[in-house]
Protein backbone atom coordinates (compact mmCIF):
# COMPACT_ATOMS: atom_id res chain seq x y z
CA UNK A 1 0.00 0.00 0.00
CA UNK A 2 1.62 3.55 -1.22
CA UNK A 3 -1.29 5.67 0.42
CA UNK A 4 -4.81 5.64 1.88
CA UNK A 5 -7.40 8.25 2.62
CA UNK A 6 -10.69 8.95 4.04
CA UNK A 7 -13.42 10.71 2.73
CA UNK A 8 -17.22 10.07 1.86
CA UNK A 9 -16.58 10.14 -2.32
CA UNK A 10 -19.44 8.39 -3.52
CA UNK A 11 -21.86 11.69 -1.58
CA UNK A 12 -23.85 9.11 0.68
CA UNK A 13 -23.18 10.41 4.08
CA UNK A 14 -20.62 7.65 5.04
CA UNK A 15 -16.98 7.53 4.93
CA UNK A 16 -15.28 5.86 1.87
CA UNK A 17 -11.72 4.71 1.96
CA UNK A 18 -9.23 5.11 -1.16
CA UNK A 19 -5.95 3.40 -1.39
CA UNK A 20 -2.82 3.23 -3.87
CA UNK A 21 -1.37 0.14 -4.33
CA UNK A 22 1.73 -0.78 -6.18
CA UNK A 23 4.50 -3.07 -6.78
CA UNK A 24 7.95 -1.62 -4.79
CA UNK A 25 11.25 -3.52 -5.53
CA UNK A 26 12.92 -1.68 -2.73
CA UNK A 27 11.61 0.27 0.71
CA UNK A 28 8.55 2.13 0.15
CA UNK A 29 8.17 5.55 -1.16
CA UNK A 30 10.89 5.14 -3.75
CA UNK A 31 9.68 3.30 -6.59
CA UNK A 32 6.84 1.17 -7.62
CA UNK A 33 4.78 -0.01 -10.65
CA UNK A 34 1.96 -1.26 -11.43
CA UNK A 35 0.39 1.62 -9.39
CA UNK A 36 -3.35 1.09 -8.82
CA UNK A 37 -6.37 2.94 -7.61
CA UNK A 38 -8.51 1.48 -5.22
CA UNK A 39 -11.89 2.68 -3.90
CA UNK A 40 -13.52 0.84 -0.89
CA UNK A 41 -17.90 1.92 -0.53
CA UNK A 42 -17.84 2.66 3.51
CA UNK A 43 -21.39 1.49 3.49
CA UNK A 44 -21.31 -1.91 0.91
CA UNK A 45 -17.75 -2.15 1.33
CA UNK A 46 -17.35 -3.40 -2.41
CA UNK A 47 -14.39 -2.06 -4.14
CA UNK A 48 -13.75 -0.59 -7.57
CA UNK A 49 -10.47 -0.96 -9.14
CA UNK A 50 -8.61 1.64 -11.48
CA UNK A 51 -5.85 0.77 -13.35
CA UNK A 52 -3.98 3.67 -14.48
CA UNK A 53 -2.71 4.07 -18.04
CA UNK A 54 0.66 5.61 -16.46
CA UNK A 55 1.77 3.63 -13.46
CA UNK A 56 5.01 3.64 -12.52
CA UNK A 57 6.87 6.13 -10.74
CA UNK A 58 7.99 7.87 -7.54
CA UNK A 59 6.08 8.98 -3.88
CA UNK A 60 2.63 7.76 -5.47
CA UNK A 61 0.04 9.81 -3.31
CA UNK A 62 -3.91 10.84 -2.89
CA UNK A 63 -5.50 13.97 -2.40
CA UNK A 64 -9.37 13.91 -2.04
CA UNK A 65 -10.70 17.34 -2.75
CA UNK A 66 -13.88 18.95 -4.51
CA UNK A 67 -13.02 20.09 -7.93
CA UNK A 68 -16.28 19.77 -10.05
CA UNK A 69 -17.76 21.95 -7.30
CA UNK A 70 -20.66 19.55 -6.54
CA UNK A 71 -19.43 19.36 -2.66
CA UNK A 72 -18.38 15.61 -3.00
CA UNK A 73 -14.77 15.41 -2.35
CA UNK A 74 -13.06 14.11 -5.98
CA UNK A 75 -9.51 11.55 -6.26
CA UNK A 76 -6.35 12.97 -7.14
CA UNK A 77 -3.75 10.83 -7.75
CA UNK A 78 0.27 12.27 -8.28
CA UNK A 79 3.05 10.26 -9.23
CA UNK A 80 6.96 11.83 -10.00
CA UNK A 81 8.39 10.27 -13.05
CA UNK A 82 11.98 10.68 -11.80
CA UNK A 83 14.36 12.13 -13.84
CA UNK A 84 15.99 15.53 -14.85
CA UNK A 85 12.96 16.21 -16.85
CA UNK A 86 11.02 16.73 -13.42
CA UNK A 87 7.96 15.18 -15.11
CA UNK A 88 4.55 14.69 -13.07
CA UNK A 89 1.54 11.97 -13.52
CA UNK A 90 -1.46 13.25 -12.66
CA UNK A 91 -5.07 11.70 -12.85
CA UNK A 92 -8.38 13.13 -11.12
CA UNK A 93 -11.51 11.30 -10.88
CA UNK A 94 -15.15 11.78 -9.45
CA UNK A 95 -16.53 8.59 -7.73
CA UNK A 96 -19.88 10.33 -7.24
CA UNK A 97 -23.24 7.92 -6.88
CA UNK A 98 -20.01 5.00 -7.05
CA UNK A 99 -20.18 6.08 -11.09
CA UNK A 100 -16.23 6.61 -12.12
CA UNK A 101 -16.05 9.83 -14.22
CA UNK A 102 -12.64 11.45 -15.18
CA UNK A 103 -12.14 15.05 -14.43
CA UNK A 104 -8.28 15.30 -15.40
CA UNK A 105 -6.11 13.28 -17.30
CA UNK A 106 -1.81 14.32 -18.08
CA UNK A 107 -1.47 12.76 -21.47
CA UNK A 108 -4.92 14.56 -22.45
CA UNK A 109 -3.34 18.12 -20.78
CA UNK A 110 -0.34 17.92 -22.12
CA UNK A 111 -1.57 16.98 -25.91
CA UNK A 112 -3.81 20.51 -25.23
CA UNK A 113 -0.91 23.00 -24.32
CA UNK A 114 1.93 22.81 -25.97
CA UNK A 115 4.34 25.61 -26.61
CA UNK A 116 6.88 26.91 -29.79
CA UNK A 117 10.14 28.10 -27.97
CA UNK A 118 12.27 30.28 -30.26
CA UNK A 119 15.39 32.65 -29.15
CA UNK A 120 15.21 35.62 -30.83
CA UNK A 121 17.53 38.90 -32.04
CA UNK A 122 18.69 41.12 -28.88
CA UNK A 123 18.67 38.83 -26.19
CA UNK A 124 14.44 37.34 -26.61
CA UNK A 125 13.21 34.62 -26.36
CA UNK A 126 9.13 34.02 -27.57
CA UNK A 127 7.34 31.58 -25.92
CA UNK A 128 4.17 31.05 -27.84
CA UNK A 129 1.05 28.93 -28.99
CA UNK A 130 -0.80 29.17 -31.79
CA UNK A 131 -3.72 26.80 -30.54
CA UNK A 132 -4.26 28.65 -27.26
CA UNK A 133 -3.10 32.31 -29.45
CA UNK A 134 -0.85 33.16 -27.04
CA UNK A 135 2.72 34.59 -26.68
CA UNK A 136 4.98 35.70 -24.11
CA UNK A 137 8.45 37.11 -24.68
CA UNK A 138 11.41 36.59 -22.21
CA UNK A 139 14.06 39.10 -21.51
CA UNK A 140 17.35 36.90 -21.16
CA UNK A 141 20.15 39.81 -21.15
CA UNK A 142 20.76 39.20 -17.38
CA UNK A 143 22.02 35.89 -18.69
CA UNK A 144 25.87 37.03 -18.11
CA UNK A 145 28.13 37.65 -20.88
CA UNK A 146 29.43 33.98 -21.11
CA UNK A 147 25.83 32.62 -21.90
CA UNK A 148 24.88 35.19 -24.52
CA UNK A 149 28.36 34.83 -25.90
CA UNK A 150 27.58 31.24 -26.99
CA UNK A 151 24.52 32.42 -29.30
CA UNK A 152 24.68 36.19 -29.81
CA UNK A 153 27.13 38.05 -31.87
CA UNK A 154 28.46 41.81 -30.23
CA UNK A 155 25.66 43.53 -32.05
CA UNK A 156 22.88 40.94 -30.31
CA UNK A 157 22.13 39.27 -33.26
CA UNK A 158 21.55 35.57 -32.93
CA UNK A 159 24.49 33.58 -34.76
CA UNK A 160 22.24 30.62 -35.81
CA UNK A 161 18.73 30.26 -35.40
CA UNK A 162 18.40 28.47 -31.67
CA UNK A 163 15.17 26.75 -29.98
CA UNK A 164 14.40 26.04 -26.39
CA UNK A 165 11.03 24.05 -25.07
CA UNK A 166 8.16 23.88 -22.63
CA UNK A 167 8.36 20.64 -20.54
CA UNK A 168 5.48 18.46 -19.93
CA UNK A 169 3.41 18.87 -17.45
CA UNK A 170 5.43 18.86 -13.78
CA UNK A 171 3.66 19.65 -11.33
CA UNK A 172 -0.08 19.76 -10.38
CA UNK A 173 -1.11 21.58 -7.36
CA UNK A 174 -4.94 21.48 -5.53
CA UNK A 175 -5.35 25.57 -4.42
CA UNK A 176 -8.51 27.70 -2.82
CA UNK A 177 -8.60 31.16 -4.69
CA UNK A 178 -11.87 31.69 -3.08
CA UNK A 179 -13.44 32.10 0.58
CA UNK A 180 -17.13 31.51 -0.65
CA UNK A 181 -16.47 27.83 -1.33
CA UNK A 182 -14.57 25.09 -0.68
CA UNK A 183 -14.14 23.57 -4.01
CA UNK A 184 -10.08 23.22 -5.35
CA UNK A 185 -8.80 25.30 -8.39
CA UNK A 186 -5.21 23.89 -9.69
CA UNK A 187 -2.46 25.38 -10.28
CA UNK A 188 -0.24 23.29 -13.11
CA UNK A 189 3.48 24.55 -13.80
CA UNK A 190 5.21 23.70 -17.02
CA UNK A 191 9.22 24.49 -17.00
CA UNK A 192 10.79 26.55 -19.73
CA UNK A 193 14.15 25.68 -20.91
CA UNK A 194 16.35 27.02 -23.58
CA UNK A 195 18.63 24.31 -25.78
CA UNK A 196 19.56 22.72 -22.12
CA UNK A 197 17.74 20.95 -19.92
CA UNK A 198 19.67 22.85 -17.03
CA UNK A 199 19.04 26.20 -18.59
CA UNK A 200 15.72 27.19 -16.83
CA UNK A 201 13.86 30.15 -18.34
CA UNK A 202 11.27 30.48 -16.31
CA UNK A 203 7.63 28.47 -15.90
CA UNK A 204 3.82 28.37 -18.03
CA UNK A 205 1.45 28.85 -15.23
CA UNK A 206 -2.22 27.70 -15.63
CA UNK A 207 -4.57 28.11 -13.59
CA UNK A 208 -7.08 25.61 -13.67
CA UNK A 209 -11.11 26.09 -13.15
CA UNK A 210 -14.63 23.96 -13.26
CA UNK A 211 -16.65 25.33 -15.80
CA UNK A 212 -19.90 23.63 -16.78
CA UNK A 213 -18.49 20.18 -17.37
CA UNK A 214 -14.50 20.76 -17.54
CA UNK A 215 -11.78 22.18 -16.27
CA UNK A 216 -10.48 25.59 -18.19
CA UNK A 217 -7.31 27.64 -18.14
CA UNK A 218 -8.58 30.57 -15.96
CA UNK A 219 -5.47 32.48 -16.26
CA UNK A 220 -2.27 31.45 -18.24
CA UNK A 221 0.95 33.07 -17.65
CA UNK A 222 4.87 32.77 -17.95
CA UNK A 223 7.05 33.64 -14.56
CA UNK A 224 10.35 34.60 -14.63
CA UNK A 225 12.97 33.80 -11.88
CA UNK A 226 14.15 37.19 -10.27
CA UNK A 227 17.95 38.54 -10.72
CA UNK A 228 20.28 40.54 -8.75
Amino acid sequence: MLDLKTGDVNGDGILDTVYLYGQVAGPPGIFADNITLIIQDGKSYKSTTVHLKNNAGYNARLFLGDFDNDLVPDIMVSIDTGGSGGYGIFYIYSFRNNSLHELFNVDSYNEKYTFQVNYEDFYKVRVESSRQNLLFTIDISNKGHDYLAQYYDDNGLLKNPLKGEVLALGALHPIITTNESYNYDLLALQRIIGPTNADTLGYVENLLTWKDTQLISNRLAVSIPSTN
